[in-house]
């Protein structure tokens, strides 16, 4: 993963959420909260929250009993997410999944909505989860499939890669489709501690506004987007332009509902 993989800031976590939260996060956002609809009480963690797209489904759809705390390493997210409303009931807090500050056995669930793929340390966050969570407690988290298996991300990287072919790789496939496997996911969970592993692979739909309001997303509204300038410091209007043509050659100009692709894990402690 490149450094600048996990740089969410200035003007990225509005795009982010405005542009790209119904085309690939809401419908995965809703599956989550689905899968945790028998939780009745206690104290739910969210990590990697970005901009609260999970922490709003969890929010509306838990019982108030359920306390919910949300946390992030990027502070532009966490700050963006917390100004969302219908969120007053929900604890933020910035921390680093890799070294929770909360104790031992606090947590009856732990949820990662695509957050996975940008830790450093996978294993060792995998194993801060499972410390914080209670005996018998629940990791849940989803990342994306293979680049290829959601279409309009696969666009725009192509749209991308016939503009700049002097580019090795970029980050919409090297780091948010970059960990898929689930044999390598399952054997990250049991390095961690967890015994119990389920995965599954989840396929939904997104809501395509328009093929150019995903271009401005993927491209402006993600660490793309400084790739993007690093190539060509005044190219990034451009840049997107070509992504979206790709995207309305492959997706449709919209709107119009859209294909994704992720994979759902479930570990037990």
């Amino acid at each position: 993963m490149a450094q600048g993989d996990t740089v969410f800031a200035g003007s990225i976590p509005q795009f982010y959420d405005q542009k790209l939260g119904g085309l690939l996060f809401a419908p995965y956002a809703a599956d989550l909260a689905t899968r945790l609809k028998s939780l009745a009480s206690g104290r739910l963690l969210e990590t990697a929250a970005g901009t609260g797209i999970v922490t709003r489904q969890l929010a509306t759809h838990l019982p108030a009993a359920v306390e919910i705390v949300a946390t992030d390493l990027n502070q532009p997210m966490l700050d963006y997410a917390a100004s969302q409303p219908g969120l007053h009931r929900v604890k933020w807090q910035p921390a680093d999944a890799q070294a929770l500050p909360f104790p031992e056995s606090s947590f009856n669930v732990v949820v990662c909505q695509f957050g996975a793929m940008f830790f450093p340390d996978r294993v060792k966050a995998y194993r801060e989860a499972r410390r914080v969570l209670k005996p018998g407690g629940q990791l849940l988290f989803n990342v994306w499939d293979r680049l290829d298996t959601t279409p309009v991300m696969a666009a725009a990287v192509e749209g991308l890669a016939r503009r700049y072919p002097q580019q090795d790789s970029w980050f919409l496939d090297r780091t948010p489709c970059g960990y898929h496997d689930q044999a390598v996911i399952g054997a990250d969970l049991k390095a961690a501690g967890f015994t119990v592993v389920q995965t599954h692979v989840v396929k939904l739909s997104g809501k395509l506004g328009s093929a150019l309001d995903a271009a401005i997303g993927l491209c402006q509204g993600t660490p793309m987007r400084a790739e993007i300038e690093a190539l060509d410091k005044d190219g990034l209007d451009a840049a997107t332009s070509a992504a979206a043509e790709v995207i309305a050659a492959r997706c449709g100009q919209g709107p119009r509902a859209t294909p994704l692709q992720a994979v759902v894990v479930e570990a037990s402690k």
